[in-house]
């Protein structure tokens, strides 16, 4: 069998041997009266100076609790310039960040800092009852709170020490974060990031995403999730952007901040693009400093990117990443943009396009699972070697379970996805977890859950449940359960009873027919 690599049609970038704070405080010194971070509302701000001392200062507290390498430390914040203090502060002390979702009920964080094995968690003042009843039962001895210290808790003000530098650290091996991530199906996992697969990632995007010294860029998307952590805050800073932060988007406040601040650009998620094409309020607003609106997380259609981009003046393009590829794969190089393509292969990576039925590769305008090897790439899931060898095959391909066609451009477009996941707003959501809870139902015998496509949401979670003997079920009751225990766009939006579950010989849920294909 022949194999046909899509190589990056852009120069290849080196890849500096240095820590991703390192990277991301580059340049500090030249540019250390910028502002570096701060919120949209105008409460926070730090100059790149102030970011750098901050981080090392914090790193020194942490050292002096034990924060080491090994150590691991949960980060459930929205967007806020001290993220990136607590980011950076960890990684310097030599420990890995696990970012958790700030809206995640208490058994869902608590899942996730077992499983990382956290032994410190930061939070803001909203989410400290949640933290503190996630942390029953975990190893988590200390919870820290950004802002005022609440009974049971430590303010951050107290943690600072004396600043330190950077722990060393083997920049290949060492885990600095651990967003976690569905992958192509099941659970979530703890996505193993070190130091050069960040480093390495933002270089890389350098020949698509062109920045200027007069960049001022919005940073709505969450900081938790791996696009806002990498493309948005590390990336941004590392390129001297200054970056606008904002807890949630607020389609009116994202509009004043972009007036207010001369924002030139503007990263989202397709819903926010939909809104940016059809609210009546954009035409409010100057909007004319937006040089570009980069969206990922989710496929954009061609009309609504053009829409869009008609209507703001300016380019609308997206991007294609994985968490598991920190996150970038493909990109939109600026000037470049064919309608309904997520770019081209970015620098230092090669794409394949491998029929799954086969495992032939195809050539150019042929449809198949999308495959992706460069320095990107993570080292694995955490504790879950046999999920992590189904994702990258011993060659270093990681297939991403997205069916894909690369044109005679070089652009590549996704047409299909084989794995389960359901993506809501850009958020994964697992089939596995809904199915694992809503079983437990008293009135359900089976359940089965797919996405289906929502105009909002880009998809949303439909459930098919055969109902226990004698018994009917309705959507709310459903809806109950899920609402007590997991956050809320994992909720189910339909129900379909039926009175069997379509299977494979193996016992394995046929989704196919479930969705009529």
């Amino acid at each position: 069998m022949t194999t046909i690599i899509h190589p990056s049609p852009l120069p290849d970038v080196e890849i500096p041997e240095v820590t991703i704070t390192q990277h991301v405080l580059r340049h500090a010194d030249e540019l250390a009266d910028r502002i570096a971070i701060r919120d949209a509302a105008g409460t926070s701000s730090y100059t790149y100076a102030e970011l750098g001392d901050a981080i090392h200062r914090l790193a020194g507290g942490l050292a002096a609790r034990g924060v080491a390498p090994g150590k691991v430390v949960g980060l459930m914040a929205p967007n806020m310039p001290e993220y990136a203090v607590v980011f950076h502060g960890v990684a310097v002390a030599g420990g890995a960040v696990t970012t958790v979702n700030p809206t995640y009920g208490a058994e869902e964080v608590r899942h996730q800092l077992v499983d990382a094995g956290a032994s410190m968690l930061f939070t803001v003042g909203m989410f400290v009852d949640t933290a503190l009843e996630a942390i029953e039962g975990t190893d988590v001895t200390e919870v820290v709170v950004i802002g005022e210290a609440a009974p049971g808790t430590t303010a951050m003000a107290d943690v600072f020490g004396d600043p330190i530098e950077q722990v060393p650290v083997d920049l290949a091996t060492h885990t600095v974060v651990l967003p976690y991530s569905s992958g192509t199906t099941g659970l979530p996992k703890g996505v193993m990031l070190t130091h050069r697969n960040l480093v390495a990632n933002i270089e890389q995007c350098a020949h698509a995403i062109k920045y200027t010294d007069d960049e001022v860029a919005l940073a709505a998307l969450p900081f938790f999730h791996i696009y806002g952590m990498q493309v948005l805050m590390n990336g941004l800073l590392a390129n001297g952007v200054t970056t606008v932060s904002m807890p949630r988007f607020d389609m009116v406040e994202a509009l004043q901040a972009v007036q207010e601040l001369k924002i030139t650009r503007f990263f989202a998620v397709p819903p926010i693009i939909l809104g940016l094409a059809k609210a009546p309020i954009v035409d409010d607003y100057d909007t004319s400093s937006v040089r570009q609106i980069f969206s990922g997380a989710a496929p954009l259609g061609a009309e609504l990117a053009a829409e869009a981009a008609a209507r703001l003046g300016c380019e609308v393009v997206q991007g294609f990443g994985m968490t598991e590829l920190s996150p970038v794969s493909h990109c939109t190089v600026e000037g470049d943009y064919r309608p309904g393509t997520s770019g081209v292969t970015i620098s230092n990576t090669e794409s394949r396009i491998v029929d799954p039925d086969t495992g032939e590769d195809r050539g150019v305008g042929e449809r198949g699972e999308l495959w992706v090897r460069g320095p990107q790439v993570m080292t694995g899931y955490l504790n879950n070697p046999e999920a992590t060898a189904d994702t990258i095959d011993a060659d270093g391909w990681l297939h991403t379970g997205d069916v894909a066609i690369i044109d005679e451009h070089g652009h590549m477009t996704i047409v299909d996805r084989l794995k389960e996941l359901i993506k809501v707003k850009g958020f994964q959501v697992a089939p596995a977890e809904l199915e694992a809870l809503i079983i437990t139902h008293p009135k359900v015998a089976d359940v089965a859950v797919i996405g289906v496509p929502d105009d909002e949401a880009g998809e949303s979670p439909k459930a098919f449940v055969a109902a226990a003997p004698d018994q009917t079920i309705t959507l709310d009751e459903i809806q109950a359960l899920v609402s007590e225990h997991l956050v809320s766009y994992k909720q189910i939006r339909e129900l379909e009873v039926i009175d069997a579950i379509p299977k494979s010989a193996a016992g394995k849920i046929l989704r196919k027919e479930l969705r009529g294909g």
